[in-house]
């Protein structure tokens, strides 16, 4: 009889034990979401530098697949009584917008048709029109021009950001990270825009490269120095010694052309076809799991005429990142890094030689600037006047 009644007891006590455990696992996966949503630096930096060298990355990647679940589930719910903001892009100047459309040179140099609609949705004003980005020092041109398109008609939150960029009148470089991709196997780049470049006032932008080493082994080669071996059947962004620029899928053809290359998984887009990974064990964009995360997501397209188009946007996949960079004009595209402290996009302003004042593209997008100009341990890709 005691031995029944200890069973019994012991029985209650693991049922117990096991609903306080996943009491704490629910709260600890919404105290994850609550830090996340306050502080996007904090989570992705806890990840990455305590979270993985204690569980794992797979394990990590996990964790936070089920954190931008719960996070979509919340917006999905939210999204029902509320609408998302309008103002998504940071610090318009209107009338200096209004003033470069009148006096631009060349109106059809970036091809500024505006863009069909993605979807039956209409929650941004001015989908798919295209409006120039202006720099005080070259107020009578069009170098970039920006729009915002809704790309997933279940989720009225999602956008996608798009930038377009004049590479007649522009030139692109990149730079390795202080520590990604090639410092945990020796090979740690400077992290920083060169002074060469910085000072000689020609210095307008630049956006985040791709995934750290441990995400995939993709490789970088920047003039004779090999951060990270390149592997095949990967996309690869590929800047030619002519200034030139293309995104291919890699297969071991002649490279010595190139100033530089970066890879970061396969190709998005490729011949105007937007490519699909679906089969169980397929070398896909970062971790297999990563795919189906819907989060802050970046992206690079090269159109028919060689402009560039960069793409980014919360709350995406990368199909719906896919389609917007398809509809913009995009022949070839490759996705860059992911989740909402790593995509940056940033506009730098001359104040004086070699000094500059920077901002996001978007309101709701780290400030990467200073990082960019003083050091930065990811790599990052900058855009300059030729």
């Amino acid at each position: 009889m005691k031995r029944y009644y200890f069973k019994i007891k012991q029985g209650l006590y693991r049922r117990k034990a096991k609903t306080i455990i996943i009491i704490l696992t629910v709260l600890l996966l919404f105290s994850f979401v609550y830090i996340g949503t306050v502080s996007v630096s904090f989570f992705a930096n806890a990840a990455d530098y305590v979270v993985r060298p204690i569980i794992g990355s797979r394990n990590t990647v996990t964790l936070e697949s089920l954190f931008f679940g719960v996070s979509d589930t919340t917006k999905q719910v939210v999204s029902k009584f509320s609408s998302p903001s309008k103002n998504v892009f940071a610090n318009e100047n209107t009338k200096l917008i209004k003033q470069t459309l009148r006096q631009m040179s060349n109106p059809q140099l970036l091809g500024l048709s505006p863009m069909p609609s993605l979807t039956s949705l209409h929650p941004f004003p001015n989908e798919g029109v295209w409006s120039p980005i202006v720099f005080d020092r070259f107020q009578n041109q069009i170098l970039m021009a920006k729009t915002i398109v809704s790309p997933d008609p279940q989720r009225n939150y999602a956008y996608v950001a798009l930038v377009k960029m004049a590479m007649s009148k522009l030139s692109i470089a990149v730079v390795a990270g202080g520590v990604q991709p090639g410092g945990p196997i020796g090979n740690p780049g400077t992290g920083i825009i060169p002074w060469a470049i910085a000072s000689n006032k020609k210095l307008i932008a630049a956006f985040n490269g791709g995934f750290q080493y441990k995400d995939g082994e993709y490789g970088m080669t920047i003039g004779n120095k090999t951060y990270v071996p390149l592997r095949k059947n990967l996309a690869t962004f590929v800047i030619y010694k002519n200034g030139s620029v293309n995104i291919i899928k890699y297969q071991g053809q002649d490279l010595s052309n190139t100033i530089a290359t970066r890879q970061n998984g396969p190709m998005l887009i490729e011949n105007g076809t937007i490519i699909s990974y679906t089969e169980n064990g397929m070398d896909t964009w970062g971790l297999t799991v990563t795919n189906s995360m819907y989060t802050w997501r970046s992206g690079i397209g090269i159109t028919k005429n060689g402009n560039l188009i960069y793409a980014v946007g919360p709350s995406l996949i990368p199909q719906t990142l896919a389609k917007a960079l398809q509809k913009a004009g995009a022949v070839n595209a490759m996705q860059l890094d992911i989740n909402p402290y790593w995509v940056r996009f940033v506009l730098f302003h001359l104040q004086s030689q070699g000094t500059y004042s920077y901002k996001p593209l978007l309101h709701k997008m780290t400030n990467g600037g200073y990082a960019y100009l003083h050091g930065y341990q990811k790599d990052f890709f900058y855009i300059y006047t030729k």
